[in-house]
């Protein structure tokens, strides 16, 4: 069951790659501009030069002759070359080297977050109505209704320009420089996603500790913390489960903003810079990549659900 599950989401996700490549390819060719004036600048170009660059990188042809192009390279595993980022670089190379600062910062950020949500959310929801569930509720919603890139200016600003805690640029040498320098950055990432964790893990929390066997356990005379770990924490993770996967992609589409305040150079400073100079095969490259990471983290966090909820396994299997 598991297996045919699987089959069916890997089908329908190279399906959806395929529109959404074909989707962004279209969007860059009725953009204005063209990266032959970003390799040549202000310069007069003679006209073989011209002709030679539009041959080499098919710039010449029809839109579906330049996506097909593309698309036969990439099923033979060769993503091209940069046309203006860096020019003659592979792309594969050229994203693999910017995209594991940018999912350093996104999992640094999706800890800080369950360690900052986690807690606060299921506090306030076993204490329900206290001061404690009011300030939790009231900080959540201030924080929600900011913007990221207001909140990472903020935390530059306080935490790194006037306190100076944490370095305010760089990406820092070996494991501790890498931490100290992805603090701020991912800090200021996980403020606003704490909040909605914080928000979910409370009302999941609530919806369970007013459930008859929380009750029942109680007069049984199980202790608090048994009762927090084995029946509140355990029956409120699928959704918990679920708003993690989905903090992840949102890191990784926020962190495009906060890589260009804390001067980051991972892949989103290489997507807004491909796309100014529309670099084509980088920017389609980025997002293959990127479409890839974000259904394979959709896909597990649907595995783990079905792990976690034996009732979802149940009605899976009498489906199938």
């Amino acid at each position: 069951m598991i297996a045919r599950f699987i089959v069916k989401r890997v089908a329908a996700g190279l399906v959806l790659l395929l529109i959404l490549t074909f989707v962004v390819f279209a969007l860059i060719a009725i953009s204005p501009g063209s990266p032959i004036q970003t390799l040549l600048g202000t310069r007069t170009p003679a006209p073989e030069l011209v002709a030679a660059l539009n041959d080499k990188y098919h710039l010449g042809e029809p839109f579906l002759v330049q996506y097909w192009y593309w698309l036969g390279d990439v099923v033979r595993l060769d993503f091209g070359q940069s046309i203006a980022v860096q020019t003659g670089s592979e792309v594969d190379s050229l994203i693999t080297d910017r995209l594991g600062l940018t999912l350093q910062l996104a999992l640094y950020t999706v800890v800080l977050t369950v360690l900052i949500g986690i807690p606060a959310g299921m506090a306030a929801g076993i204490r329900h109505g206290s001061r404690f569930d009011r300030v939790v509720s009231v900080l959540t919603s201030v924080v929600m209704g900011a913007p990221s890139y207001v909140l990472a200016i903020i935390v530059l600003y306080v935490l790194g320009s006037q306190l100076e805690w944490f370095p305010i640029y760089g990406t820092g040498s070996g494991f501790i420089g890498r931490i100290e320098h992805l603090t701020l950055p991912a800090f200021a990432l996980a403020l606003i996603m704490a909040a909605f964790v914080a928000r979910q893990t409370r009302a999941a929390t609530l919806t369970v500790m007013q459930q008859d066997y929380v009750t029942f356990a109680r007069l049984r005379g199980i202790s608090p913390a048994r009762i927090l770990v084995r029946y509140a924490f355990r029956n409120s993770s699928v959704p918990v489960v679920t708003t993690a996967g989905l903090l992840l992609i949102a890191a990784l589409s926020a962190g495009v903003f906060v890589e260009r305040i804390f001067s980051l150079p991972g892949a989103g400073s290489l997507l807004l810079a491909s796309v100014t100079d529309k670099d084509v095969p980088v920017v389609q490259g980025l997002v293959l990549f990127i479409g890839a990471f974000v259904l394979t983290i959709n896909l597990v966090v649907d595995l783990l659900v079905l792990i976690l909820d034996p009732r979802l396994r149940f009605v899976a299997r009498g489906g199938a």
